[in-house]
């Protein structure tokens, strides 16, 4: 159940009803600000806030930073440890951020005050030098910790005892295995996501025009793999898909005709509260994922891992990501992609007529150009959903579940549940006659895509 009173649409779709949102329930998934019921539902969860590069230095500049709407600062100590305070000095106000970042702790430019990484008062200048003012005074602070080249954050209460990180692949392997990065999106984090866990669109967004001779080298590879699923994703736009919740989110599979009696599985993992796993590759390719942090109810970064568990990554497939592959986007060195809504993603209308379906470069980049489109925040209450629209609705059903359920009380399972975010997305070709469990085994060794 979406809401108190789903309002139910497309009644003659495969004669079953599918339930759209409320204004109210489209109020409630994408407001994440300080006080919201979604907003208290994401800070139970650890959630990605920084690259581990954009503080490469002990004793460096501070850095700015907004999440959910809070404004914030980080700063990395002497030590390598990584504060994530207010901005506002206990002492009279002044912002930490022009503070000198120094043996331990961010002094205050105004009067010298200085806070450790948990927002201690360490020392205070202004004061005797036997008091000990400076005990009962804090700045406001968030607990850290870096894990998989990012800095994660966990913004709930502070009386809760804080849970494990979650264990997603990328984390896990040899960062030589990895690569990793963030770009700004500028619409609402729920529609982004959404637009990850909507695999359909393959069929159209990111398809090459067929009707040239030379389209299919334009848009994949020259292999005969990447263009026979191609040619799949073309030939069959409407995936029969099959989701299957589990402890932290569910997996969703879509299923489209191979050839003769083969159907080509594309399966894509959602994991609470924000993170998607792609959905593209076969056995020994790189593996993709993504996570969405709201900066405000207009815009959200979305940070990408790439990671291959059977081998290190190649100085080619890092040079293709930063140029702008797969997930990631090209983007400029204050994280904004080249091709943005500011400049309407630099579209070719004449690429668009004789080579690709949209005439924007770059998957990650046709992504974010349809997903803006919708509008800075989706009003969901007018949409007219579909079969393949059942991860969407899947989707849905759980967030808003989840913080519904944390408004009475009950504290989400799956932020404590580290172990159960070790699962894999990916792709397969397999008879018709089995089952998705059965496929999901054949593929991933566990019907859920768990990795062992």
């Amino acid at each position: 159940m979406l809401g108190a009173s789903p309002r139910l649409v497309n009644a003659d779709l495969c004669g079953s009803m599918v339930p759209v949102l409320s204004r109210q329930d489209n109020e409630l998934l994408t407001r994440t600000g300080p006080g919201t019921a979604m907003g208290d539902y994401f800070r139970r969860f650890w959630l990605p806030v920084l690259l581990s590069s954009e503080l490469p230095e002990p004793d460096g500049a501070p850095l700015r930073l907004t999440i959910m709407g809070e404004e914030l600062i980080a700063f990395r100590d002497t030590d390598g440890r990584v504060g994530l305070l207010d901005p506002v000095c206990p002492h009279r106000g002044a912002n930490l951020f022009y503070g000198r970042n120094e043996d331990g702790g961010l002094r205050c430019a105004y009067h010298g005050w200085k806070f450790d990484v948990e927002g201690r008062c360490v020392d205070m200048p202004t004061m005797p030098p036997e008091s000990r003012f400076r005990d009962k005074v804090r700045a406001g602070a968030y607990p850290t910790r870096e894990w998989g080249d990012f800095v994660w954050a966990y913004l709930g209460p502070r009386e809760t005892e804080l849970p494990a990180l979650p264990a997603i692949e990328f984390a896990l392997v040899p960062p030589s295995h990895r690569f990793v990065s963030k770009k700004l999106q500028q619409c609402n984090w729920a529609q982004a996501c959404e637009g990850a866990l909507d695999t359909a669109h393959f069929s159209f967004l990111h398809m090459p025009v067929w009707s040239a001779e030379d389209a299919v080298d334009a848009a994949v590879s020259k292999s005969s793999v990447d263009v026979e699923r191609t040619r799949w994703m073309r030939d069959d736009p409407r995936p029969e898909f099959t989701v299957v919740p589990h402890d932290v989110g569910f997996v969703a599979g879509g299923a489209r005709k191979a050839n003769g009696t083969d159907l080509y599985w594309r399966i894509a993992q959602f994991l609470l509260p924000t993170h998607a796993l792609t959905p593209n590759a076969f056995p020994g390719e790189t593996i993709h994922g993504q996570t969405w942090l709201p900066i405000d109810d207009r815009s959200c970064w979305v940070f990408c891992y790439s990671w291959n568990p059977d081998r290190p990554l190649t100085d080619d497939e890092r040079r293709a990501f930063r140029a702008g592959r797969s997930v990631h986007a090209e983007v400029d060195e204050r994280w904004v992609p080249r091709r943005n809504r500011d400049n309407d993603y630099l579209i070719d209308r004449m690429d668009q007529k004789r080579k690709t379906f949209t005439g924007v470069q770059g998957v990650s980049e046709q992504d974010a150009m349809i997903q803006d489109s919708q509008g800075f925040i989706a009003d969901r209450s007018r949409e007219h959903l579909g079969p393949t629209d059942l991860a969407i609705i899947e989707f849905r059903k759980l967030v808003l579940k989840g913080a519904r359920e944390l408004q009475q009380g009950v504290v989400p399972a799956a932020a404590r549940n580290a172990a159960g975010y070790r699962v894999r997305g990916g792709s397969i070709v397999a008879d018709a006659g089995l089952g998705f469990a059965e496929t999901m085994t054949r593929r991933f060794g566990d019907p859920l895509g768990r990795v062992r």
